[in-house]
């Protein structure tokens, strides 16, 4: 990896947070949390995955199943309004992540059906508007991308009932500005990296929480591995976390069972945390237990 790579860099951020032990007074902490009046078991939820027909026949409807099954939130990417249905028929928890498609028709026909599947928010990943720092016409499974303008941004918000999210904004900047469009939330990350020498979600995550207090709900999206890596984001101002890449291997093994056993675990290690920097909930994170260890 070259010293450009934003996964690289996140991952270097992330291991050189250091935490310090509060023991006097420990209790078993509560790791649930209520989100657009729906209450989940964990923080802890399935990043924004698409084209999972590959890894399990049941594909991204059984990885809303397996999220389902550990009690926690499932955000869904790209597929047909069958598969939508589907997933949110197994978990009421389903966050719709929409791409910027050229065509508004395909936008707004997405939010309408997410609305009739049930979800309980819907979502946009502007980032995906660009591909590469040299080729700016982004086309993913075939559709064009478009980057949108804020009054375009503004429609959809109007045009959904739904809570909306903003993917890829990763700025106290965009987050302002999302605040005042009526976002609802934002997803923090730059896609697995689309965004060359990228700053670490979590390192700027503490100065959007503090710039927009508690009008937005913030999740962080990439490099989220263990129970380490959720402590740290949600004591940094987070509400919630996303897991992509460590759900792969275990749908692809055992299904939705494989998800919800991948969740507990990094459920478990978040409360082991909690447990020993003296949490009791989420609500009393604290960042001052973070250090920063320099090389």
């Amino acid at each position: 990896m070259s010293s450009s790579d934003s996964i690289a860099i996140n991952r270097a951020y992330l291991d050189s947070l250091v935490l310090e032990g509060r023991i006097i007074g420990a209790v078993h902490p509560d790791a649930g949390w209520t989100l657009f009046g729906k209450t989940f078991q964990t923080p802890v939820m399935t990043a924004a995955l698409s084209h999972l027909g590959k890894v399990h026949p049941g594909g991204v409807p059984e990885l809303a199943r397996g999220a389902a099954l550990a009690g926690a939130a499932a955000q869904i990417g790209m597929g047909g309004v069958d598969e939508l249905k589907e997933a949110a028929s197994g978990n009421s928890g389903v966050i719709k992540v929409i791409k910027p498609y050229q065509d508004e028709k395909e936008i707004f026909s997405r939010i309408e059906a997410a609305e009739e599947a049930g979800a309980l928010a819907i979502g946009m990943d502007l980032e995906h508007a660009i591909n590469t720092d040299d080729d700016l016409d982004s086309v993913v499974a075939g559709y064009p991308m478009e980057m949108k303008s804020v009054s375009q941004i503004a429609a959809y918000v109007k045009a959904s009932k739904l809570p909306f999210f903003v993917k890829g904004a990763l700025s106290v900047s965009d987050a302002l500005r999302a605040r005042d469009l009526g976002v609802a939330g934002l997803i923090l990350g730059h896609h697995n990296g689309l965004l060359r020498w990228a700053v670490p979600p979590v390192q700027v995550l503490p100065e959007i929480r503090k710039a927009v207090g508690s009008d937005l709900v913030l999740i962080i999206d990439g490099g989220i591995a263990d129970g380490a890596d959720a402590y740290k984001a949600l004591a940094l101002g987070a509400d919630a976390v996303s897991v992509g890449k460590p759900l792969m291997g275990p749908l692809g093994e055992s299904g939705a069972e494989g998800v919800a056993a991948t969740i507990n675990r990094i459920t478990s290690e978040l409360k082991g945390y909690m447990a020993r920097t003296g949490v009791k909930d989420l609500k009393h994170m604290d960042p001052s237990v973070i250090h920063f260890r320099k090389a």
